[in-house]
């Protein structure tokens, strides 16, 4: 269920949705052109490591890996990017969409469970 389209599509909005909410935290993070800086370096680091750390033959990307992970590390990444935009949103006084945020991601990875194990097992 983990490659099933409409979740993967989920997967993909929830990127994009933390990589939005980085950026705005990133923009009241800095002053003047300061807050250019957090608000395009950080989205920009995050989807580098997002697309470059990868598990070979993961079904549920193009099954390249630019740098090759095993799959724990890859699941820990992915974790660790997603909670962090959820804190983002949290700190920037967005409790609510804080909260929903992380529930869709938790729901997004128990509708993953086969992927989760795969990678777990990987």
């Amino acid at each position: 269920m983990g490659s099933y389209p409409v979740n993967l599509m989920l997967r993909f909005l929830l990127e994009i949705a933390a990589i939005a909410a980085v950026g705005i935290w990133g923009w009241k993070q800095g002053a003047d052109w300061v807050r250019f800086l957090w608000a395009f370096l950080l989205p920009i680091l995050l989807m580098a490591v997002w697309g470059i750390f990868a598990v070979p033959e993961d079904p549920s990307r193009s099954g390249n890996a630019p740098v090759a992970v095993p799959g724990w590390l890859r699941l820990l990444i992915e974790l660790g990017i997603f909670t962090f935009a959820s804190w983002v949103l949290y700190d920037i006084g967005f409790l609510l969409s804080s909260m929903v945020f992380a529930g869709i991601c938790l729901l997004h990875y128990i509708a993953s469970y086969d992927r989760v194990i795969w990678l777990l097992k990987g």
